[in-house]
C-alpha cells in the first residue's frame, strides 16, 4: 500500500501522452491524496496533494502532451480539476490522521490483551517432572486475544494437573468466568488430594461467583470442561469429564478417546443432578501423546459445511514432537475451515518420552 501512490502516478504519466487530447488522463491525479491516505500519514498526503496539483498544473501547459498544440494551464477545465484536487487532498489528510488514531488504538487495544493472555492463558511450561508438554490457543474474534476457552498446567504433590474448559457464550463476561475458574484451580490444585475434590471445589467456586454476579442467566452461566491428573511416574492418567469433549490418547499408530460415557454435568449445573464425580483411570506408556482440546476444533466446518476430522488427522500425526503436532494442527484448521475460524479454540498436547518420564528428566539433569 505504500507504492501505491507512485504506480499510481507512474501509470498517469504513461497514459497522458498517448490518449487523445479530449480525454485529460491527468484528472486521474484527483485521486491521488486518497490511495496515498491507505497507507501514509496525513502529513505525507498534504505534501502529495501539493504535487499532484503542481504535476497537473505541468500536464496542462505542455503542448507536446496528447498532440496539444498550445498549453491549457489556465483553462477553467483545469482549474476546476486543481480545485477538486485541492479539495479530495483535505479530506484525504483527515481521512489519514483518523486512520492512525484508530490504528494506534488498536495497537493498544492489542498490547493489553496479550497482557490480560500472558496473565490469564499463559503457555504451559515445555517441562514438567519429565513429561513434554505444549499449548496452542486461537481466538475467533478478528481482534481478540482470548476468550473463554481456557487450559492450565500445574506440577502438585499429587502429580501434573490438567484443565482444559470451554465457558458458554462469548465477550467480557465469558473471559470473566474463565478468569474465575482458573483462578480456582491454579489454587485448589495444590490442596485437594482426590480428583473429584478438586472439581467439586472448583465448580463451588463457580456456583459462588455466578450468585453474585445475579442476573437472569445464572443458571446458563456453565463450563464444560476436563480435569486431568497424571502421578510422577507417568504410569497413568486419571480424568474427571464435566460435559467436555474427551481426551484423545496416541500411542503407536492408535488413537482413541479416552471417554467411557460417566461425564459428569458442566460445571455450574452439577446441582441439577447432584451425583458425585466419576473418575477414569487409564494406563500410559512410554511415548504416548494424549491430547485435551475444547469442541472449537471439532466443530471446525469447510465450505461444504463438513466438521473437521480431527481422530484421522491425528493418526498421521501422532509421532511428531508436541509443538509440531500443534503446528501442523493449526494450519490444517485454517486451510480445513478457509482461513475463517468460527469458535475459539485451545489445546494441550502431553507426550511421555520414549526413556520415560524419570530417565527423561534425568537425563537433561545431568546435561
Amino acid at each position: 500500500m505504500r507504492w501505491l501512490p507512485v504506480m499510481y502516478v507512474a501509470v498517469v504519466l504513461l497514459l497522458e501522452p498517448v490518449t487523445p487530447v479530449d480525454w485529460p488522463v491527468s484528472f486521474l491525479l484527483v485521486g491521488l491524496a486518497l490511495v496515498t491516505a491507505f497507507g501514509h500519514g496525513p502529513v505525507v498526503v498534504a505534501a502529495v496533494t501539493v504535487f499532484a496539483v503542481a504535476l497537473e498544473g505541468v500536464l496542462a501547459g505542455t503542448p507536446c502532451c496528447a498532440g496539444r498544440p498550445v498549453g491549457y494551464l489556465w483553462d477553467r477545465h483545469y482549474v476546476a480539476d486543481y480545485v477538486c484536487t485541492g479539495l479530495v487532498g483535505i479530506l484525504g489528510t483527515i481521512l489519514a490522521a483518523h486512520r492512525i488514531r484508530r490504528e494506534r488504538t488498536l495497537a493498544d487495544v492489542r498490547s493489553v490483551a496479550e497482557i490480560a493472555q500472558r496473565v490469564l492463558l499463559r503457555p504451559v511450561p515445555q517441562r514438567i517432572d519429565g513429561l513434554l508438554l505444549e499449548s496452542l490457543y486461537l481466538s475467533a474474534a478478528a481482534e481478540a486475544r482470548i476468550g473463554g476457552d481456557l487450559y492450565e498446567a500445574v506440577r502438585t504433590r499429587y502429580g501434573i494437573r490438567l484443565l482444559i474448559g470451554d465457558v458458554r457464550g462469548k465477550g467480557l463476561l465469558a473471559v470473566e468466568t474463565a478468569a474465575a475458574l482458573l483462578g480456582a484451580f491454579r489454587e485448589a490444585a495444590h490442596d485437594e488430594p482426590a480428583l473429584p475434590a478438586l472439581a467439586d471445589r472448583v465448580e463451588t467456586s463457580m456456583d459462588r461467583r455466578a450468585a453474585q454476579l445475579g442476573g437472569g442467566e445464572v443458571g446458563e452461566r456453565f463450563v464444560t470442561a476436563v480435569f486431568a491428573e497424571i502421578p510422577a511416574d507417568a504410569s497413568a492418567v486419571r480424568v474427571v469429564n464435566c460435559g467436555h469433549p474427551p481426551p484423545v490418547l496416541m500411542r503407536a499408530g492408535e488413537v482413541r478417546e479416552l471417554d467411557r460415557g460417566r461425564s459428569a454435568p458442566p460445571l455450574n449445573l452439577g446441582v441439577l443432578v447432584g451425583e458425585p464425580y466419576h473418575v477414569d483411570a487409564y494406563t500410559l506408556r512410554s511415548g504416548d501423546t494424549l491430547l485435551l482440546y475444547t469442541d472449537g476444533i471439532t466443530e471446525t466446518r469447510d465450505a461444504d459445511g463438513a466438521f473437521y476430522p480431527l481422530l484421522p488427522r491425528l493418526r498421521s500425526w501422532a509421532d511428531l514432537p508436541p509443538r509440531e503436532l500443534l503446528t501442523r494442527l493449526h494450519r490444517d484448521l485454517l486451510v480445513h475451515s478457509g482461513d475463517r475460524l468460527k469458535d475459539d479454540i485451545a489445546a494441550v498436547v502431553v507426550r511421555v518420552p520414549a526413556d520415560g518420564p524419570r530417565q527423561g528428566a534425568a537425563a537433561r539433569s545431568a546435561g
